[in-house]
């Protein structure tokens, strides 16, 4: 250990010093590399070396992880570097551990705990400083208040024999205990060099295995707390002897060191050898019991281990969702929350197989549900995909080859002629020879022109995601594969073939419309929980949010402002009033006040559980905006309200928020519910005519369910009001004034008048009667009650056929393929940056790309051959420029080359100190 302890200290100083920032994969590779130089210059290090085995106290350690250290080996080391570095900490920790860690380690010294937010944050600074208490500085930007710089770079001084240190305008004693910490909960912050040298840097991401072995805790905590419990009585009661141990031995050495003489004469240091031989004896027999014990625990931990791999899968699915859109933000802590309710509410089961698979599946679908109801309905597919595929991924059923083909194509190396240029394009063709690169389509290309008729077939179907493939190719393929194939010949059907997809993987519930249920999210909120209505352009949920209020019997405690410019104090002094007296606050457009949102978050940081009243809750509304505070959205119940996707889910939405009281509460009850089924309908109709472009309207309007709302209530009231249907008075409220009143197109007025003829008219009221040639979209039974109703709605296609719209099935196809290739852009904005191709990393394909750059690079031009072609000459100055630009690129005669080469050699031969010859 002595002979080895030079290149083990070096090793742990380097990564002390530069490893921080990193994650583990590349601090592993780095060690790597430093182990290599060690061996070329003959360096002794233990084969193995490492941080933790070399700098690391397991005493220590054992504490930081009671403390709430997660115990993967990145955090671990990451324990290490702040222990042993000599800068200050700025930990990066986006699920906010090293924050729980450092307040829970730090407790007992009197931790401070401030942001850069606060008004009196210095003050409290101060104080730590000249008390020597642990200082905490969490959520901190990308920059840091100028102030601290002397604090950063412990610019202290003696003044009058005491150590001082000046911040600000005031000279402050320094006191040695002072510790300060920074956490920012930025994932991917960009610091400035001079931040990253007046701090160490340390990266407290979380990785897969440290997520995983905490859910394993947990997973075991809730089903099994008696081997839980165990195991953590053996931490701490291991880690007591283990300081037992380490206290015998100082003692030891002590006596050793301080005996004089003949230590065999020392009566003393024998009888302290004596007991401690004993001792020694008793706790190393315990260690052993205790280990053996934990081994035993860890076997039956192991068996739950599925649930952790699972979860922590589904953890990295949503910590991502962030690239896709800034409003996606989700904490480690709700994430928790949602693991834990769905181990508590999972079926029950006899076999530990079985209560494994349920927790998953329950777990599973919770999530997604959860998920769901906070993203826009352009990205559910996406997310439902996206979990289907990590989980297969882990199983190993899909090739990451095909994976990267799916997403972003491939290129093509040798081309060949399209054999159907009459019905095929160019890029499906160039798609196809770029899929024969991968291992289980090398004979494609060959069997597509043997079978191109049969490829017609599926390329003119209605359902090719669903047609068989020709040849070998139905059973050799599995589902994923057939999408690349799918992806080739029919971009427009690959979001349909995803939603099969992920049905047969997962279950048909992943690919239903989600509808969002106020009461349902109410349920789950406190009131330190704000509940944020993401909104998408001409939404508004105020009128939902009265109804519920009512609902509650809170409508005369809820108080509503819409913020903008200078009603920060206001809406403040709202909430602290409506905190008092438990009351509920509503908060429209906080996007129109980004400078106030810091003010916000403050507000809801400080809410002190104790102190506020149970029934307080805060709602906010906003526009996707990056200015939104990061912690409001991890830790608030999300929703985002925008019209759902389709007619079926549009009408879903439509009836979910009515009731039978309602249905029946017109004179006319036969007629108002077939009218209102064809209003409902009509109002679908118009919101999904936009994705078809100007085949739908010339400009896309805005609708929104107050358009609905409103001819609702005039349905009712003309019904009662007139004897007869006035089907002209409906057509003109709803045609020219409610929807039409949004309409500046003169076409497109009269395209949606032509479309109401067919939804208020007196043949709706026939039962049976059919609103597409199909027959799928028809009238209904008025006998139905709302359930009927809502059943009916469920047995609609997922997928709008075009006849509803009175378009012909090719009006989809530009629009589906502008649906794919969006969803597979924002799959790739999730995928890992640093990911590798086909076990080659990141390096070796950008060798192989500066080899192929080479090749294409002309060869090095003769200057002399230039200069006899274009002579320099004074009243040609571009022959001058044209040499001198050949000359600066290094593209030299032979001669001159072979001078330099000479040139570099004296000098190499001079730094060596040798004589050289023919040097004048």
């Amino acid at each position: 250990m002595i002979n080895n302890i030079a290149g083990d200290v070096l090793v742990s100083a380097g990564c002390v010093a530069y490893q921080g920032p990193f994650t583990g994969q590349y601090r592993t590779a780095l060690c790597e590399e430093w182990f290599k130089k060690l061996e070329i210059h003959c360096v002794p290090h233990t084969k193995e070396a490492n941080l933790i085995a070399t700098l690391g106290d397991p005493v220590k350690i054992r504490s930081w992880q009671i403390s709430g250290l997660p115990n993967d080996t990145l955090s671990v080391e990451n324990g290490v570097i702040t222990q042993f570095s000599q800068r200050w900490t700025l930990f990066i920790d986006p699920q906010g551990q090293a924050n729980k860690w450092i307040k829970n380690l730090e407790k007992e010294g009197g931790l401070d705990v401030a942001k850069l937010s606060d008004r009196d944050f210095l003050r409290s600074l101060e104080n730590s400083i000249r008390f020597g208490k642990p200082f905490l500085l969490e959520n901190v930007g990308e920059e840091l208040d100028p102030a601290l710089e002397p604090v950063l770079l412990k610019q202290t001084y003696k003044q009058q024999g005491s150590t001082v240190l000046k911040l600000g305008d005031t000279v402050i004693p320094y006191h040695e205990d002072f510790k300060l910490y920074i956490t920012t909960s930025l994932p991917n912050p960009h610091f400035t060099p001079e931040i990253s040298t007046k701090l160490t840097l340390i990266n407290f991401t979380l990785s897969p295995s440290g997520l995983e072995d905490q859910l394993l805790g947990q997973v075991v905590a809730e089903e099994r707390p008696d081997l839980e419990e165990a195991k953590n009585q053996l931490i701490i009661s291991n880690a007591k002897m283990r300081q037992e141990l380490k206290e015998i031995e100082d003692q030891i050495l002590y006596r050793l060191s301080s005996s004089e003489g003949n230590p065999v004469d020392d009566l003393e240091l024998i009888k302290v050898l004596e007991a401690s031989k004993l001792k020694a004896g008793e706790i190393q027999a315990k260690v052993k019991i205790a280990e053996q014990t934990e081994k035993d625990i860890d076997i039956t931990r192991m068996e739950y281990v599925p649930v952790a791999v699972r979860t922590q899968i589904l953890f990295f699915c949503v910590s991502d969702l962030s690239n896709v859109d800034p409003m996606y933000q989700y904490s480690l802590e709700w994430f928790l929350n949602i693991f834990l309710s769905g181990i508590a509410n999972s079926e029950r089961a006899d076999t530990l197989k079985k209560r494994i698979a349920n927790i998953n599946r329950y777990l599973t679908f919770s999530l997604y549900s959860n998920v769901c109801r906070s993203l826009f309905e352009k990205h559910k597919l996406m997310f439902a995909f996206l979990v289907c595929v990590w989980i297969m991924m882990n199983e190993g059923k899909i090739n990451m080859d095909e994976w990267r083909y799916l997403l972003s194509g491939g290129a093509v190396k040798t081309m060949r002629e399209n054999p159907a240029p009459e019905w095929l394009y160019e890029r499906a063709w160039g798609d196809i020879l770029a899929l024969t690169n991968l291992t289980n389509f090398a004979s494609f290309a060959d069997d597509f022109v043997y079978n191109v008729s049969c490829f017609r077939a599926i390329f003119d179907s209605a359902e090719p995601h669903r047609e068989p493939l020709p040849g070998e190719w139905d059973t050799k393929l599995d589902t994923f594969q057939k999408l690349l194939v799918l992806r080739c010949l029919r971009g427009d059907k690959v979001t349909n073939a995803m939603q099969d997809f992920v049905a047969a993987n997962l279950e048909q519930r992943f690919i239903e419309p989600q509808t969002a249920n106020l009461s349902v999210v109410f349920k789950e909120s406190a009131s330190t929980t704000p509940l944020i209505f993401v909104l998408s352009p001409g939404t508004d949920p105020a009128a939902d949010l009265y109804k519920f209020a009512e609902e509650m019997k809170f409508s005369k405690k809820l108080t509503a402002i819409s913020l903008g410019q200078g009603q920060g104090p206001r809406a403040e002094a709202m909430m602290r009033g409506a905190m008092e007296r438990g009351k509920w606050v509503f908060f429209q457009n906080c996007h129109l006040a980004p400078s106030w949102m810091p003010s916000l978050e403050r507000l809801i940081e400080n809410i002190n559980p104790d102190k506020v009243h149970r029934d307080f809750r805060l709602w906010l509304t906003s526009l996707p905006s990056n200015q939104f505070p990061v912690s409001i959205l991890q830790n608030g119940s999300k929703m985002t309200i925008e019209p759902p996707r389709g007619v079926k889910a549009n009408l879903l939405k439509s009836y979910v928020s009515l009731s039978d009281d309602f249905l029946n509460s017109c004179s006319k009850v036969s007629e108002f519910k077939s009218l209102l089924l064809s209003l409902c309908l009509f109002h679908g109709n118009v919101l999904e005519r936009r994705k078809f472009g100007p085949l739908g309207f010339n400009i896309p309007y805005e609708f929104t369910d107050g358009d609905l709302r409103i001819c609702i209530s005039q349905l009712k009231m003309f019904l009662n009001e007139y004897a007869a249907i006035p089907y002209k008075v409906l057509k003109y409220t709803a045609g020219e004034i409610n929807y039409g009143g949004r309409v500046t197109d003169d076409w497109d007025r009269r395209c949606i008048m032509n479309i109401l003829e067919d939804f208020y008219s007196p043949e709706v009221l026939t039962p049976e009667f059919a609103y597409s040639e199909s027959g799928i979209y028809r009238q209904i039974s008025t006998s139905y009650d709302l359930n009927g109703y809502l059943q009916y709605i469920k047995s609609l296609p997922l997928n709008d056929i075009p006849e509803i719209f009175g378009l012909h099935d090719n009006a989809n196809i530009t629009f589906a393929q502008n649906e794919t290739f969006a969803l597979l852009g924002a799959i790739i904005h999730l995928q890992p940056k640093t990911s590798t191709s086909g076990g080659r990393g990141r390096e070796e394909l950008v060798e192989e790309t500066s080899k192929e750059i080479l090749q294409k690079v002309p060869g090095p031009i003769n200057v002399q051959v230039v200069m006899e072609k274009y002579p320099v000459l004074y009243e040609e100055s571009m022959n001058t420029v044209l040499v001198q630009e050949v000359i600066r690129y290094g593209f030299y005669t032979e001669p001159l080359l072979n001078q330099r080469k000479q040139a570099r050699g004296w000098q190499q031969s001079l730094l060596e100190g040798k004589a050289l010859d023919g040097l004048s």
